[in-house]
């Protein structure tokens, strides 16, 4: 989501990468994005709200303002182009890119010939179908297609829910996203951005899919064992007390996401002060070995800032060792760190060097519309 949930930069260049890598390409591209009632910041008016002020910003931001908008869920209120541009859109489209389903219009959607569910939150969207129960919009699309390169694999345990799941990589704009000297910034910091937790965990067959924090914690003491400084961009509650402790006295550095990675300008410059990128990944995405590689890692490779990230089975199709360093515990991530320390020169350019052959989005997103038939 752009603006359903403003002041995400990560999650907004989540989107934008398609977007802006699309248009890059000679395509003509419309950002439509359905906003819940209860989403609305303040719940008075869609375009008195900061959703809209955020969409603005973003849209104005990346010269897309004549061919985006936001649409109240249920409704024909927009903010931004108005719904009868937004339905010729529609019926010229080739291809909708719906990313989790989240668009249900069919007045819309019906026109367009090739529908593709886009998930960009494996294993759990799966799992909420299948385990759950939950409607996570699947039907009325013509293929699937998913970031978890490992579903419908042996060692994968995400249902593949009777659906046949395209595999794509994450791409990255590389002329949105320079390599950035490793003088520039103060570099002092591994870093991370995200949640402390997202949403609901799940159990099944024996295995718990949790978040965020339940993988955190076997890490809490890692910057005692390490000369290496560590900085959070972290969205964590108040009330999450006894982590907070924990995270304190282990010399764990917080600071407010919203300040420092809220915008998509201030997301790109906090990656590029950092000196690598120290990933800890939902402990779904752990557990199921789903194949998982974070949006955000893609965008510190192509910084040119090297990535330690927890393995979720995404080195059976990455290589790994240069650039791109994996762990599985503790001491295998104080290892990687050791490793970073040794040739920090090497792996900040291997990292660029691995965004370039494997991300860059003029590259895998042609691959993505051949698989959908494009």
């Amino acid at each position: 989501m752009v603006a359903a949930d403003p002041g995400q930069g990560g999650a907004t260049w989540a989107v934008l990468q398609y977007v802006l890598g699309l248009a890059q390409l000679g395509h003509e591209v419309f950002l439509l994005e359905p906003v819940p009632l209860k989403s609305i910041q303040p719940s008075t008016s869609l375009s008195a709200s900061e959703n809209a002020r955020y969409f603005d910003q973003v849209a104005s931001r990346f010269g897309i303002a004549d061919r985006s908008a936001l649409l109240l869920e249920g409704t024909r209120d927009t903010h931004g182009s108005n719904y009868l541009d937004i339905q010729r859109a529609c019926r010229q489209a080739d291809l909708l890119l719906n990313v989790s389903g989240m668009l249900q219009d069919e007045s819309l959607l019906a026109s367009i010939p090739a529908r593709v569910y886009l998930d960009l939150d494996p294993g759990f969207n799966q799992l909420w179908s299948e385990v759950e129960g939950l409607n996570m919009r699947f039907s009325g699309h013509t293929h699937h297609v998913t970031i978890g390169q490992r579903i419908g694999d042996l060692g994968c345990s995400v249902p593949t829910c009777g659906l046949k799941w395209i595999k794509t990589l994450q791409p990255v704009g590389l002329n949105h996203w320079p390599a950035a000297s490793t003088g520039d910034g103060e570099g002092e910091f591994l870093t991370g951005v995200g949640n402390w937790r997202g949403y609901g965990s799940i159990q099944h067959n024996g295995v718990h899919y949790g978040q965020r924090a339940h993988s955190f914690r076997q890490f809490f003491d890692l910057p005692m064992r390490t000369e290496e400084k560590f900085l959070l961009a972290l969205s964590i509650h108040p009330d999450e007390s006894a982590d907070l402790r924990a995270l304190a006295a282990n010399r764990w550095r917080l600071v407010d996401p919203a300040t420092a990675a809220g915008t998509p300008d201030s997301y790109q410059q906090f990656i590029k002060r950092s000196k690598a990128e120290f990933g800890v990944a939902k402990s779904g995405y752990v557990a199921s070995r789903c194949g998982w590689f974070s949006d955000r890692s893609v965008c510190y490779l192509a910084s040119g800032r090297p990535v330690i990230a927890q393995e979720t089975g995404f080195s059976d199709f990455l290589p790994v060792g240069n650039g791109l360093l994996a762990y599985h515990d503790a001491s295998s991530a104080l290892e990687a760190i050791d490793q970073l320390r040794s040739q920090y020169r090497h792996h900040c350019a291997m990292a660029r060097v691995l965004a370039e052959d494997y991300f860059d989005s003029n590259k895998v997103l042609p691959q993505l519309l051949e698989k959908v038939g494009l």
